[in-house]
């Protein structure tokens, strides 16, 4: 596999929190040759979702994930799920797509939090869900009167009634901290990832789907009007192919890949349970998931166990020392944001990749030049719900039928390439320094 990061991107999150709250599914890995109707590549939410939509109507479908099943972000996220999937700016998406074409996005991202919502609760599953919709904290006065300005677009995008939360206001709601105010937006909820996962997995088995482990895909060839998936232990031959590798894509599988996406680092930390009179001397007593108003964003909750999860972005490299430094300055953040909890101790520590696209929309469609091989990708930090939707998009598609739910214009232009190719992190450098500036 040929891969942007060093190889420590690339291993497990030896130390996530969720890792010791789920026993992960046991999937075998492919031994032989087989032949299937779909071959799906990732196991995580998009892969998943799309093999649970396609074998729960009869499709052959078979899921190949590289490593382990939650190995990638779906199992190592904030457990946000929330609206966005896009970087782009309500601008920008005007610009491109017109007015019809910003509302079928909007459309999209409520869509994609109902479909989570909808599996979560047609197979019951336990997910440690909390949080009534989204707030967004403004880290300064500048950043609050742009929340203030925001209002009329938050209604006329979402159709719902956001709420804005003065700095004086904020104490009240448990939301203390260095922040100007807040909107919230009843959108959303938080969840535990790896037990969404795992509910996935467990829905996508019993509806008949093959899940794979240790079954990295090193080739997608053609091979008598079928496509031929080679791994180190046999291949699979597949009429239809779904990508979902996100961020964790490699460069060569297939070649059409190159330079179309750019993983970023994201890295978490998680607490051990906060006392109650721990949580009333920092004056953050709210269940609300949330994150501030930087482009370089945090984002935070305290958890149904009263544990408290912070992470950011961050890492252009991944080597040890670089990965040590950016947990540093990870806790320098958190510390100077809550300031009353310096002594807790933190239990967890992670990182993961994010992706992003070109145009900063996520894509979801067929691959050009390869028909019957299609992929979703590039969900920008939001790929709980957004992944998720998007594989039930690509179910639909691999299985020849007419999309059910809202498929934007926005996600269906196929991505074109970033500069630089194999060293396009670089792009990173002056992105996060020209967002610290944006940021004060």
């Amino acid at each position: 596999m040929k891969r942007l990061y060093e190889a420590a991107a690339y291993e497990p999150p030896h130390a996530c929190w969720w890792s010791d709250t789920v026993e992960p599914p046991h999937w075998p890995a492919l031994a032989g040759d087989l032949a299937t109707d779909v071959a799906v590549i990732g196991g995580g939410f998009t892969g998943l979702s799309a093999a649970l939509h396609l074998a729960g109507s009869g499709v052959d479908v078979t899921v190949l994930e590289a490593e382990t099943p939650g190995f990638g972000a779906s199992g190592r996220n904030g457990g946000f799920c929330c609206l966005g999937g896009a970087k782009a700016s309500r601008k920008a998406l005007l610009r491109s797509y017109g007015t019809a074409g910003l509302a079928e996005w909007r459309a999209t991202e409520v869509a994609a939090i109902a479909t989570v919502d909808r599996l979560i609760a047609r197979h019951g599953w336990d997910v440690d869900r909390h949080s009534h919709g989204e707030t967004l904290l403004a880290h300064t006065p500048r950043a609050m009167a742009a929340l203030r300005g925001s209002m009329p677009e938050l209604r006329q995008d979402y159709g719902v009634e956001p709420e804005l939360i003065e700095q004086g206001d904020l104490p009240a709601r448990g939301l203390s901290g260095p922040f100007h105010g807040a909107v919230r937006l009843p959108l959303g909820f938080a969840l535990n990832p790896r037990k969404y996962h795992s509910g996935l997995a467990t829905a996508a088995a019993a509806a008949g789907a093959r899940c794979l482990a240790q079954s990295a895909v090193r080739a997608i060839l053609p091979e008598a009007g079928r496509w031929r998936l080679e791994t180190a232990r046999g291949a699979v031959t597949a009429r239809r192919v779904i990508l979902a590798t996100n961020g964790y894509s490699s460069e060569d599988v297939p070649a059409w890949l190159r330079g179309r996406y750019l993983p970023v680092q994201s890295c978490v930390l998680v607490t051990r349970p906060l006392t109650e009179a721990e949580q009333i001397a920092q004056g953050w007593t709210s269940d609300q998931m949330a994150y501030d108003s930087r482009t370089l964003l945090h984002y935070f909750r305290k958890m149904p166990d009263g544990r408290f999860l912070f992470g950011m972005r961050g890492g252009i490299r991944a080597t040890p020392g670089a990965e040590a430094a950016i947990q540093r300055r990870l806790t320098a953040h958190f510390h100077a944001m809550f300031p009353a909890w310096k002594e807790v101790e933190i239990t967890h520590r992670w990182q993961g990749l994010v992706c992003l696209m070109p145009d900063l929309v996520p894509f979801c469609g067929p691959v050009p030049d390869m028909p019957g091989v299609f992929a979703g990708m590039g969900y920008h930090g939001n790929g709980v719900a957004m992944g998720s939707h998007t594989g039930a998009i690509l179910a639909d598609l691999a299985a020849g039928r007419p999309v059910e739910g809202p498929y934007p214009a926005a996600m269906r232009k196929a991505p074109g390439r970033f500069p630089l190719g194999m060293m396009r992190r670089a792009l990173l450098w002056p992105a996060y320094a020209a967002a610290g500036i944006l940021d004060l």
